[in-house]
């Protein structure tokens, strides 16, 4: 159980560690773009993850994880959910279901461990997924962190 009085990069970075992942962890300053982002890694813009909080009902949702050149293809992901619709919370509702502010959201150390949904191209190969605070990341392999986070792998996503 990783402490809740931590404060969001120390939940993110135990909860990490506690998954026995082989990972980095990356520290840049403020970025203004995904290419930025990418440069900052040491990484391609595909392989920056983007973990996206998805409502299905009123207080269920799933993380997805995005490549950074790709998007949600909400047809795709409804059929996979088995739903007929889905939302993305407010910034607000986000930070409170999460513990985690937009930028910095990471299924690692979150308040609840919401299903993980990740799009199957990250699998085999280097990705960086957000470690809780603005500017900082890990970098981990694609496939371990599916296995990992107990994800389901799937096609949900198309180019932007």
């Amino acid at each position: 159980m990783i402490p809740q009085e931590q404060g969001p990069r120390e939940r993110a970075e135990a909860a990490v560690e506690a998954s026995g992942l082989a990972y980095t962890v990356t520290e840049h300053g403020p970025v203004a773009s995904l290419a930025e982002a990418a440069t900052a890694r040491g990484l391609q813009p595909a392989d920056i993850l983007k973990t996206l909080v998805v409502r299905r009902s009123e207080d269920d949702f799933v993380f997805v994880l995005v490549p950074g050149d790709r998007q949600i293809s909400w047809p795709k992901l409804r059929e996979l959910l088995g739903v007929n619709r889905l939302s993305m919370p407010d910034k607000e509702v986000a930070r409170q279901v999460t513990g985690y502010e937009r930028g910095t959201i990471t299924p690692f150390g979150a308040l609840r461990p919401w299903p993980v949904i990740a799009d199957l191209r990250l699998l085999g190969r280097d990705v960086s997924i957000g470690g809780g605070a603005h500017g900082v990341a890990f970098t981990v392999a694609g496939s371990p962190l599916a296995q990992a986070l107990s994800a389901q792998v799937a096609d949900v996503t198309e180019p932007l």
